[in-house]
């Protein structure tokens, strides 16, 4: 393997963004130069993003595709403990660091525009910032601890940014809730690491993937440690369980959904089961688990895409259905087939948040009912927002077509019926995405404001992204992606930009697509069909949907009213009550009744003191006597 020199600039990767978290809280906030707070940010990421093309074309020029960094030691404990703060250098690394470091520059550029006049100007840039950072730091990080601190540091970045307008209740609600449902899922995250310090004495990720490798760790230890790496994911990837906090997290900025709950921050569960991928492929339990859970919440999520009117809602559960489909890639196909979709879904999903957030900076409202009309208008906003529509459809040859069908394809040879599930949320893809196109863009303009075109600083980072989502899955045409990942396994749709085609599954998925759009376009263009009718007919249903399968209403007032509040956190209040409090307060008792007691010897008369000292002094000399 080889050693890069220098490796300084590596390290200033992730260290750029954090300090201009720094200097923009300590330095620029007080001097109020909200412009150039925006500046040094945007500056910092690109820093970032050319250290990051880089190290891409240095681990290009490398056979293994992989560089070393000298470690340095974080924590020493006498002989028995050595935590080192090193960085992994390889092909998974620097596909992360190109995902996060041009999303955020696109995504911060775009900000100026959609932030503009906000007191919070400041606050929003530092803390785009120290996420970015964090990021970094995370997709980097050589030892699972320090991965830990990088993963904890992103989730309270994620917190800080869903709540940035703290002043609305409903904001203020979801970044507890994010932070809270996402602390269940960390907390096997952290029982894993534990576990796996425990048998092995290391945390070091390498040596992990060795050891299990090795056999040295296997067994049932090797499945539940699997299993807790992978809670951890479910948590901060919005699968099914643990799915209720992504939607609600769409009340931070625009900006912002399409950063961390769209292209990032969510994408970090899906490369934490990718970089312990060695784990997981020597236990068939984990990774049935994995494909499982994914295949399970592509189509869960995607169900109540259909059915929601707030367009940021239906994006944020088209992420989480999308979030599935790269899961159910990683248990069936492996690290490339899950993180090609990661990759592709950066760049389509970040557009789509930033089209609703332009659509939104130009109407004021983010429901689609009070939308229509918006293509004539918008053209810019609407022709990206189509093609990120069409590219996560999976529309050949659009970016979407080729992560997909490699997800299909496998699923299909190893899972059949998660293939199927998979099948179906093709075509409920197409509809709720395409439900959005017809509701926002086509027909009459529904709304009270008058619309317009947003500004350049926020079309052109538009613009760049639907380049992306049009072409960043043609780096697999040839299966040139798998071989940098170093796990190419040759799949059929890898075969040429036209050889896709000729796989019957390809016109297969097609047809699947084709018939969603086609139905969308019956019931919300044409209006062949009513969407009311459609509505009363299947109530029941309908009404399932819209109130997300009642998961809220069973956490909240089954799990934490029911089960915490009235019967754990109930018990510990009794036992704090009558337990600890009790003891303290007998204690005290006693004390005053000593006290009181002892009070009564204290008259104040002369002649009682002297009459006990001349007592003491007699019962000294008898002592005295009688032991001398």
């Amino acid at each position: 393997m080889e050693v890069i020199s220098p490796s300084g600039p590596v390290w200033l990767i992730f260290l750029l963004p954090l300090i201009a978290f720094a200097v923009i809280f300590l330095l620029i906030k007080p001097l109020n130069k909200p412009k150039l707070a925006s500046f040094i940010s945007i500056i910092a990421v690109l820093g970032s993003l050319a250290l990051s093309t880089w190290l891409l074309f240095s681990l290009l020029s490398s056979p293994e595709h992989e560089l070393t960094v000298p470690s340095l030691n974080w924590l020493v404990v006498g002989g028995a403990i050595n935590i080192q703060f090193g960085l992994i250098l390889d092909s998974l690394t620097v596909v992360m660091l190109m995902v996060v470091t041009v999303v955020s520059l696109l995504v911060q550029i775009y900000s100026q525009g959609y932030m503009r006049g906000d007191p919070g100007y400041h606050r929003y840039f530092a803390l785009m910032s120290l996420f970015t950072a964090s990021m970094l730091g995370l997709v980097m990080a050589s030892d699972l601890l320090v991965l830990f601190v990088f993963w904890e540091l992103v989730g309270l970045c994620s917190y800080l940014l869903i709540g940035f307008w703290f002043q609305r209740p409903a904001a203020a609600n979801a970044a507890k809730k994010a932070f809270i449902v996402t602390r269940f899922g960390d907390l096997g995250f952290l029982a894993a690491i534990l576990v796996l310090f425990s048998q092995t004495g290391t945390l070091d990720i390498a040596q992990l993937h060795g050891l299990a490798a090795a056999g040295v760790l296997g067994g049932a230890v090797l499945t539940w440690v699997a299993i807790g790496i992978f809670l951890g994911a479910v948590g901060k990837s919005g699968q099914f369980p643990l799915h209720v906090w992504l939607p609600d997290a769409m009340e931070g900025p625009t900006p912002v959904s399409a950063l961390i709950h769209a292209a990032t921050m969510v994408a970090a569960g899906v490369f934490l089961v990718a970089r312990m991928y060695p784990l997981f492929e020597h236990s068939p339990t984990a990774l049935l688990t994995v494909a499982t859970i994914g295949g399970v919440t592509a189509i869960f999520a995607a169900t109540m895409a259909m059915v929601m009117t707030d367009i940021k809602r239906v994006l944020a559960y088209s992420t989480i259905s999308q979030l599935g489909y790269m899961m159910l890639g990683l248990g069936v196909g492996g690290i490339t087939i899950g993180i090609f979709h990661l990759f592709n879904h950066a760049f389509f999903k970040a557009l789509l948040f930033l089209s609703a957030g332009s659509v939104n900076h130009a109407t004021g409202t983010f429901d689609m009912r009070r939308m229509g009309g918006l293509k004539r208008i918008m053209p810019w906003t609407y022709a990206t927002f189509l093609v990120a529509s069409l590219s996560i459809v999976g529309i050949w040859p659009l970016a979407g077509f080729w992560s997909k069908e490699e997800i299909l394809a496998t699923s299909l040879e190893s899972q059949p019926l998660l293939f199927y599930l998979a099948l179906i949320t093709v075509f409920l893809t197409a509809f709720y995405m395409f439900r959005i196109v017809f509701l926002t863009f086509g027909g009459q303009y529904r709304g009270d404001t008058k619309p317009h075109e947003s500004s350049r600083v926020m079309v052109i980072p538009m613009v760049v992204l639907a380049v992306l989502a049009v072409g960043s899955g043609w780096v697999n045409v040839t299966g040139g992606f798998d071989q940098f990942l170093g796990h190419g396994e040759g799949h059929s749709f890898a075969q040429g930009f036209f050889g896709a085609l000729a796989h019957p599954l390809a016109w297969l998925s097609q047809v699947f697509a084709a018939g969603g759009i086609f139905l969308a376009y019956a019931i919300y263009s044409a209006r062949w069909l009513s969407a009311e009718r459609i509505r009363r007919r299947f109530f029941p249903v309908y009404k399932l949907l819209s109130n997300k399968y009642w998961f809220d209403e069973l956490y909240e007032n089954i799990l934490v009213r029911g089960i915490l509040l009235n019967r754990f956190f109930a018990g510990l209040k009794f036992f704090d009550s009558r337990g600890v409090d009790g003891a303290v307060n007998r204690i005290a008792d006693t004390v005053v009744t000593v006290g009181q007691t002892s009070r009564k010897v204290q008259t104040g008369q002369l002649q009682l003191y002297g009459m006990f000292i001349v007592l003491g002094i007699l019962a000294i000399i008898l002592a005295m006597y009688f032991t001398g």
